[in-house]
């Protein structure tokens, strides 16, 4: 495994996880827009550029696109998160000048025809609407949105349907034109290919983005605070959780092996407590979600509408019962299921190269694998009751969807 980076001289980054013992290549461009760069008015907009540039470029129509890269077996995607978006494609060694021309094509040379949009809006308010038919997905950006209200970053990735119907090419073309820069896009790869020949690719195929563009991304500045949705459905929807933290704060591990303990698995305190002892969940987890100035912690519950009162302060109950007393067996076996996760993920070139894009990305250059581990390995009782005393003084966050 060599990891290596370049900077080429407009900006733009090349990282690559070289595997000289894979037969397939992932490759793509990892943008820093997302959500958290979109306004009131314009909220879904990253979503909807995502999808338009698989709706036809000046060299393909929809149709070539998708064609090409299936003709030689390799599958293309993309994604919208509130802090970036990414296109990507995994095809075989040999094709990896092909998917960095079709990735290269669609991002710079996208026609936004206005027929095409039409009928792409339609397709994202059945998206939108799927979401809200789906109460243990719309729940997490009700959940978002009240611990950042009125900010970018609580808004949803999906946007409105009055916002997405109101979006035109224009509209489309300037964002573009104001968020896409050289500086702020990543080009990742992770497989059977060499560092020197993909930079060699990326300068050939990457020459319309400008040099720089002023970064105006609000920060993210948590509040907290509480929604109630009543919805008739059989069962309530619970989201309960506080500030978390960035992903470069000293705390980043500590954090991480808290949620595990708390949430993370089958031997988790919350799985045991409500779900094995009391029966008063079927699903029940914790989770964190960083970004590079703030965090969430957060833990989702799926309950019976007459268990919520129980529910909270028995959730509450365990976060300060890890705070008081930590077994070192308990810290060993969490610590695994973390570098055991991120081990297992090594032997997925897509999650190689999402994970050094994502490095490169929030610390400016990929970190070292023995690092990550020593940096895990270092949690012990004291960082975890320190993470647990942040987490417990800061103004809690409830989200509740259902028949109460």
């Amino acid at each position: 495994m060599t990891v290596a980076l370049s900077k080429l001289s407009g900006g733009l980054r090349v990282v690559s996880d070289s595997m000289d013992s894979v037969e397939t290549v992932t490759l793509g461009a990892w943008i820093e827009v997302g959500t958290r760069d979109e306004d009131a008015k314009n909220n879904g907009i990253s979503h909807l550029l995502e999808h338009m540039a698989f709706k036809g470029t000046d060299n393909r129509s929809a149709k070539q696109i998708v064609e090409e890269i299936e003709t030689v077996g390799g599958h293309l995607n993309a994604y919208t998160s509130r802090d970036h978006t990414a296109y990507y494609a995994k095809v075989l060694k040999e094709n990896a000048s092909l998917a960095i021309e079709i990735v290269a094509d669609i991002l710079q040379h996208s026609t936004l025809d206005e027929v095409e949009l039409e009928r792409e809006k339609k397709v994202i308010i059945q998206e939108i609407h799927q979401s809200l038919d789906t109460p243990d997905d719309v729940v997490f950006d009700y959940f978002q949105e009240t611990a950042f209200p009125n900010q970018a970053i609580g808004r949803p990735v999906l946007g409105t349907e009055i916002l997405v119907r109101s979006l035109t090419p224009d509209i489309l073309k300037k964002y573009m034109a104001e968020h896409y820069s050289s500086p702020r896009i990543v080009l990742a790869a992770a497989g059977n290919i060499e560092h020197d020949a993909l930079v060699e690719l990326v300068q050939n195929a990457f020459k319309v983005f400008p040099e720089e563009i002023k970064n105006n991304r609000e920060p993210a500045i948590y509040i907290g605070g509480d929604r109630y949705e009543i919805r008739d459905l059989e069962q309530s929807h619970v989201l309960f959780g506080m500030e978390g933290i960035s992903f470069t704060d000293d705390d980043f591990h500590a954090l991480s092996v808290f949620s595990t303990l708390l949430g993370g698995g089958m031997s988790s305190r919350l799985f045991q407590e409500i779900r094995e002892k009391r029966g008063l969940a079927y699903n029940i987890y914790s989770y964190i979600q960083c970004y590079v100035d703030s965090g969430l912690f957060g833990i989702y519950a799926g309950t019976g509408k007459e268990n919520i009162e129980i529910l909270i302060p028995l959730i509450k109950k365990e976060i300060e019962k890890l705070c008081l007393s930590i077994s070192e067996d308990e810290i060993i076996r969490a610590r695994t299921q973390i570098k055991s996760s991120l081990l297992m993920s090594l032997e997925s070139t897509s999650s190689r190269c999402e994970q050094v894009a994502r490095q490169t990305m929030i610390y400016g250059h990929p970190l070292s694998l023995n690092k990550v581990i020593a940096n895990i390995e270092s949690v012990n009782e004291a960082s975890l009751k320190c993470i647990g005393e942040r987490l417990l003084i800061s103004k809690p966050t409830l989200t509740t969807l259902g028949p109460n």
